[in-house]
């Protein structure tokens, strides 16, 4: 009796069969946009101006982010418009690393950007984020989600279900100018704008984390790789 079933059609590949397998670590990747972070420290993170040579003010770090992404590809796969979140636990000095890490990626994603971006906030796709691979000894894991980034007036805000509830908002200087910090070394990007948590919750991979009037800060961020 001939099966019912339908089978799916081949995947075809335009590789030579002697061309071996794709190394996706040269795959060449690029983001453009914004990141806001907010974490344990009292006042504002000590490890953009020491580079991690100071501990966090607690003496370790937790906190989350969330990642913009104006614009940007994985290879060929278009990234633009795409929202990622993070979480991320340092027992320490940034640079001994052993850190704990999660990340949430925008429901809305391919399945091509989806593997990209994990790619890309694992370390394994190389370039700025590559030190993640160095760094991160654990990773919790990875989901879709409904990942939601605003901005209104100054204030960013950012929102993945119940797991992830952010708003942060730039701290006052001057004139009501913003106090930015310039020209630095920190991985993230050379300017950081130092904010402060209007909401910092995290109810995630077993976290019970509530960080309002904590440190914060705001990157624009030019990331590529995988060099």
């Amino acid at each position: 009796m001939a099966s019912d079933k339908i089978k799916a059609p081949a995947k075809i590949s335009n590789r030579h069969p002697a061309a071996g397998p794709v190394d996706q670590s040269q795959t060449p990747w690029a983001i453009k946009g914004e990141l806001i972070l907010n974490c344990n420290c009292t006042v504002f993170c000590p490890c953009v101006i020491s580079l991690g040579e100071h501990p966090p003010t607690e003496g370790y770090c937790m906190g989350w982010a969330g990642i913009r992404i104006d614009s940007g590809h994985y290879g060929d796969e278009d990234l633009s418009g795409l929202n990622v979140g993070l979480l991320l636990e340092i027992p320490g000095k940034m640079g001994r690393g052993n850190w704990k890490a999660a990340a949430y990626i925008d429901e809305r994603a391919s399945y091509d950007a989806y593997e990209g971006l994990l790619r890309i906030f694992s370390g394994k796709a190389r370039g700025t984020t590559g030190l993640f691979k160095v760094l991160v000894s654990e990773f919790l894991g990875a989901e879709r989600a409904p990942v939601v980034f605003e901005t209104e007036g100054k204030t960013r805000r950012l929102m993945v279900g119940k797991k992830i509830q952010g708003s942060i908002t730039p701290v006052p200087g001057k004139g009501g100018e913003d106090i930015v910090v310039h020209n630095t070394e920190y991985w993230m990007g050379p300017d950081i704008t130092v904010a402060k948590a209007d909401l910092g919750k995290v109810r995630a991979f077993g976290r019970v984390w509530d960080f309002d009037g904590r440190s914060a800060e705001i990157c624009q961020i030019d990331w590529h790789g995988p060099r």
